[in-house]
């Protein structure tokens, strides 16, 4: 009976406290390799989510994801317990796709209105659509610079704290409020030639 009790998995399917994490975490680092599947499973979407916001390349979301839970698996032993596993795993999703821009180049995409302006000019018939309104939205986004965009997209996206995103992008909290502030600016000039059509 004794044994049969050791036998029994003791990891849910369903994890749903923070606390669970850090359990995983830690018998991770014992030794058992399998919970890292049940980590990837409760926050590849999150992942998932950010570095499609983040790139604006739905073609991307695949390799950089897998990156970034590559790189989990070989750090994860260094996990410290100071923060929550959510802002350490955004950290090395940002930094992934910082990486990934630096290698394709891309920083003119970043500009405001440069080459996707013409993917931007939509005509105000269509906008009935909720999906194509966001569409343009995400689009909007997507022009900021990244320093502004990312912790706009923690916060505004993701509902991360000052307090998280700060520790997620590696700067001051009054650094991560300027940024937001600044972004929130941009992104109402970048979307203002269909302010009466979002309204």
């Amino acid at each position: 009976m004794e044994k049969e009790k050791r036998d029994e998995p003791v990891i849910p399917q369903t994890i749903l406290t923070l606390n669970d994490d850090f359990s995983l975490i830690k018998r991770f680092i014992d030794g058992d390799e399998s919970v890292f599947k049940v980590l990837v499973n409760r926050h590849k979407e999150k992942v998932r989510n950010l570095i499609f916001v983040t790139l604006n390349n739905a073609d991307m979301i695949d390799d950089i994801s897998q990156e970034v839970f590559i790189s989990v698996f070989k750090k994860l032993d260094r996990f410290r317990f100071e923060s929550q596993f959510t802002t350490w795993l955004y950290r090395i999703t940002i930094n992934k796709c910082r990486d990934h821009l630096r290698k394709v180049k891309i920083r003119s995409i970043l500009s405001p209105f440069s080459a996707s302006e013409e993917e931007l000019s939509y005509s105000s018939s269509n906008l009935h659509d909720e999906t194509e309104i966001q569409e343009i939205v995400r689009k909007a986004v997507a022009q900021l610079p990244i320093k502004l965009r990312t912790p706009l997209i923690l916060k505004d996206f993701e509902g991360l704290s000052y307090q998280e995103i700060a520790e997620s992008i590696g700067v001051e909290v009054g650094t991560i409020k300027s940024r937001i502030f600044r972004a929130r600016e941009a992104l109402k000039k970048n979307l203002e030639p269909w302010k009466k059509e979002l309204l």
